[in-house]
């Protein structure tokens, strides 16, 4: 693989992209792939298919290089959470990236992941209101803990082989809201998961559904000179702020993709009814994820 410059010249807008979407990556749970594919989508105008594959493709490299960086500066993340949520996060994006993700329109494909993110952010937003008793590790672990963990995993999985993103996301709010677990430790750790379902993504676009086409190609390669340095820099940011901080950037950043997508993306009749399905879908879980949690509290 040779980088050329030219491909950052003619692709000017997928570098600028990627310099906020790196520094979002190794910052946040969101992933670099959920700045990625909602502004190639919604404002580049690229097909969903080739935006979730460059996603995938360029958090291999990106979110790879802020792994590196967390476990070299030694930040503290929970490893129990990252190897059981990433085996159910194998089969379920191979799953998804093979057989689903082909025959699910666009549109819906889209609007899916925004109203996922904002009923998360609403229960997330209810929950920062008064102070809340955190931990910076699993206080319980057992066989329940493995299949919640697992279960999280495949579904988000299942989610980023849609958009190239969505383990992170999906498995950072169990560890926020059932867990109980302090955001500053549930973010480094959503970044590690993030970059190992990227990893096996990448690998099955690679050895199974025929590679990267020209076009995804060369965005790919207009965008790893910045990634590879705004992931690391984005996740030494994400150790050095408050935790309160962290949830307010989150939310802004959630607050724009649901902007971005009402105004931006056809809603149809089914587009509108998918994304309140599954609105109401995920509100209902994250609602009883809360309920829950008792278990995990302590004095």
């Amino acid at each position: 693989m040779i980088l050329n410059h030219n491909y950052i010249q003619d692709h000017w807008q997928i570098s600028l992209t990627m310099v906020f979407g790196s520094l979002i990556a190794g910052a946040t749970s969101e992933g670099g792939g959920a700045v990625a594919f909602p502004v190639f989508t919604k404002l580049l105008d690229i097909n969903p298919i080739d935006a979730k594959v460059f996603s995938l493709a360029i958090q291999s490299v990106g979110m790879t290089m802020a792994t590196i960086v967390i476990i070299y500066l030694g930040i503290r993340v929970e490893w129990r959470v990252i190897r059981w949520a990433s085996l159910g996060g194998v089969f379920g994006i191979i799953i998804s990236s093979i057989w689903l993700a082909p025959i699910l329109p666009p549109a819906i494909i889209k609007i899916s992941f925004t109203a996922m993110i904002s009923s998360f952010a609403i229960t997330l937003f209810i929950l920062n209101r008064n102070q809340r008793n955190l931990h910076k590790h699993l206080i319980i672990f057992n066989n329940t803990e493995r299949i919640i963990l697992i279960a999280t995993g495949f579904l988000g999985g299942m989610m980023s082989g849609l958009v190239g993103n969505g383990i992170d996301i999906m498995t950072f709010s169990i560890m926020i809201l059932l867990f109980k677990m302090n955001e500053k430790i549930a973010t480094p750790t959503s970044v590690i998961l993030m970059a190992i379902n990227a990893l096996v993504g990448f690998s099955v676009q690679i050895f199974i559904l025929g590679g990267l086409n020209a076009q995804v190609y060369s965005y790919w390669q207009a965008a790893i000179p910045v990634v590879v340095i705004g992931a690391p820099l984005g996740a030494i940011i994400c150790s050095r702020l408050n935790r309160i901080i962290i949830v307010r950037i989150l939310l802004v950043l959630i607050a724009i993709e649901l902007i971005s997508s009402v105004l931006l993306i056809p809603l149809t009749t089914m587009v509108t009814i998918s994304g309140i399905i599954t609105f109401m879908i995920f509100s209902i879980i994250y609602y009883w994820i809360y309920h829950s949690s008792d278990r995990y509290y302590y004095q």
